[in-house]
């Protein structure tokens, strides 16, 4: 087993590191980062990927766009994706699923959260 590659998208520097810092306890993670849905999409088109976490409002192209367009993409449609959002109202969470996020975490997240809900997506 080589392990799982995660990518995570997130604009906020501090946010990210606070993720990065959660799945580095997971053992054999890979972790890519992208700042923007944009830069998300293009590491998307280069590598394959284990498992996506998204947040949802960031500029260029917000999360939501980008499970969109994972979701169209032959290579990466079956790929778990976690939106992690400050948005925690009921629609936003049924938007997200219903284009395809595979869970929902509302901001302020919590590492243990965070690793519970990725070993859950990879059956770890």
């Amino acid at each position: 087993m080589s392990g799982y590659s995660c990518l995570v998208v997130e604009d906020s520097p501090m946010m990210r590191q606070l993720i990065v810092f959660a799945l580095s306890r997971i053992k054999n993670m890979t972790v890519t980062e992208a700042d923007d849905g944009i830069v998300g999409l293009k590491k998307l088109a280069t590598d394959r990927f284990d498992l996506i976490i998204t947040d949802i409002n960031m500029p260029i192209m917000d999360g939501l766009k980008l499970v969109r367009k994972i979701r169209t993409d032959e290579r990466h449609k079956n790929v778990p994706v976690i939106v992690i959002t400050t948005e925690g109202s009921k629609e936003d969470r049924e938007r997200a699923m219903a284009l395809g996020a595979s869970a929902y975490i509302t901001k302020p997240i919590q590492a243990p959260q965070v690793i519970e809900t990725v070993k859950e997506l990879l059956k770890l």
